[in-house]
Formats: structure tokens, C-alpha cells, sequence
């Protein structure tokens, strides 16, 4: 189970991406998703899916890694697939024909489906798969102690007391290392409950449901348990929100992390003026 969760894990490739500065590469990716959110066709798309290709490139990962990322969520993008089309469809070509030429139509019942309604599917998958690549590649080049950082160093000039920067980070910090060890836990339950005779293949859907709920109960009292444990370590070493220290490693904001998070304030701003010109 935890083999098949790939976001997340951090793939040193020693390229030039995974040296540049967290909160450049996170001020990347929300750029990136406001020009995703923007983009209205498949012109801006594909311009965005070519700048992605070539960040993805210099990242030196293979393309399969980040063809597995998309698996866990493959099911997600059928159902959006299948709503925007069925949604479409019910509404018929009456506002997307404006936008996508109207090749063909089909019409059954009170659906009619056309080119202009299958475009736009494909088009909220195409945004969806996107963002779902480069958030992956802003976790295989980071990692997750420098992204925690990067977020509390963004979000420290919006505080007002300086602490609430710092209580999100530590929290997405315990959020990156409690994924893992209930994937664990979860994954060890799971084989000692094959041991007591479970056949999870010739199990039906009911009784595979009935499982889960039974694994949800141990999942859940030991994330409370480790939960306590973690506050009961983090008081009897002194830990306290605000308190001054150190870092071993510094965050420096360099020339290429500047040019690499004005490329993509430009990806926003370019799809803007695409959307209103055509």
C-alpha cells in the first residue's frame, strides 16, 4: 500500500529544479494552477503543457515516474470525465458551441451529446492531470522538511504575531510523517488479517466494504495514540510555538529562483489576455 502512494516521496536527481528555493518552486505551482484555472482552450493548454514537459525534462525523473503518480487518482479523473460529459450533455451545445466549433452532435433522449461537450471533458481532465504532474514534481524535488519550510516562510509575512506560519508548518510537517506510518500500520493490519484466512480476491463488494470499516476502527486508535505519544515527546523536550531557533540548513533566495517564479507569474497574465482576446 505504501509502495503505490509515489506523491510525496522525494527523488534526488541532482538537477538544477531540486536546487532551487522551495518557495520559488511552491510560488510555481500556484502560478501554474491560477494559469490552469484561466485557461479556457485548448491553445493556452497546450502552451502550459509544453512549459510543464520542459520543467518536467529538467528535473532529470523519467516520464513514467510521473505517469504513476497519475495512477492513484485515475479513477477521480474518470468520474470528472464522465460528470462534465453527462453535464454537457443535459445541457446541450447551447453556450459551448460559442466556444468549440460544433462538428458533430448525438442526441439521445434528453441528452445531446456533441464535440463541443466531449472538448470540454477532455479539457477539465487534461487541467486535472496537469496539476496533479507538477504537484508531484514540486514533492520528487523537495523535500518534505524544505517544503514545510518554504510554506512557513511564505505564509510568516502574512502573520500577524509570527506564529501561525509556524503552527501550519509543523502541522503539514506531522500531516508528511503520520501519511506514512498509517499506510504502515494499515498495511500490517491488513497482512495479519490475510493470516487469519481473509481472501481478499474472492471477497464480494459488501464484504470488502464490511473490511475496510473493520480496519478504519485500529487505523484510527492508533493515529490517536501516536498523536498523544508525539505531544507527550514534544513537551518533555520543551517545544513551544515561537520559541527562537536555529536551521541547519538556510534558505536562499537566489537569481534563478527570482527568473524561474517570474517565468511563471507570465503563465497567468498570458492566459488573461488569451481568454479575453479570443
Amino acid at each position: 500500500m505504501r509502495d503505490k502512494l509515489i506523491i510525496g516521496r522525494m527523488i534526488p536527481t541532482g538537477s538544477r529544479v531540486h536546487e532551487l528555493d522551495p518557495r520559488a518552486k511552491i510560488a510555481a505551482m500556484l502560478l501554474f494552477t491560477a494559469a490552469l484555472i484561466l485557461s479556457n482552450g485548448w491553445p493556452q493548454l497546450a502552451a502550459l503543457a509544453i512549459l510543464s514537459i520542459l520543467v518536467l525534462t529538467a528535473t532529470k525523473i523519467p516520464a513514467k515516474t510521473y505517469l504513476r503518480a497519475l495512477r492513484p487518482l485515475r479513477w477521480l479523473m474518470l468520474f470528472v470525465f464522465l460528470f462534465q460529459l453527462i453535464a454537457g450533455a443535459g445541457n446541450g451545445a447551447v453556450n459551448l458551441s460559442a466556444v468549440e466549433p460544433l462538428l458533430w452532435s448525438w442526441t439521445w433522449g434528453p441528452f445531446t451529446l456533441t464535440s463541443a461537450v466531449l472538448s470540454s471533458a477532455l479539457l477539465a481532465v487534461s487541467r486535472m492531470a496537469l496539476l496533479i504532474v507538477f504537484t508531484a514534481m514540486l514533492t520528487f524535488t523537495t523535500t518534505p522538511s524544505m517544503l514545510s519550510r518554504g510554506v512557513e516562510g511564505m505564509l510568516k509575512p502574512l502573520s500577524r504575531k509570527g506564529t501561525g506560519a509556524e503552527r501550519f508548518s509543523l502541522m503539514m510537517r506531522l500531516a508528511l510523517r503520520f501519511i506514512p506510518a498509517l499506510l504502515e500500520e494499515a498495511q500490517t493490519i491488513l497482512k495479519a488479517q490475510a493470516a487469519r484466512g481473509a481472501d481478499y480476491e474472492e471477497m464480494k463488494l459488501k464484504e470488502k466494504a464490511r473490511l475496510l470499516l473493520s480496519l478504519l476502527v485500529p487505523v484510527t486508535v492508533g493515529a490517536f495514540r501516536r498523536a498523544e505519544e508525539l505531544t507527550t515527546s514534544l513537551e518533555a523536550r520543551g517545544y513551544r510555538i515561537g520559541a527562537p531557533r536555529t536551521a541547519y540548513r538556510q534558505l536562499i533566495w537566489r537569481s534563478a529562483d527570482t527568473w524561474f517564479t517570474l517565468l511563471f507569474a507570465l503563465l497567468p497574465v498570458g492566459a488573461l489576455l488569451m481568454r479575453l482576446t479570443l
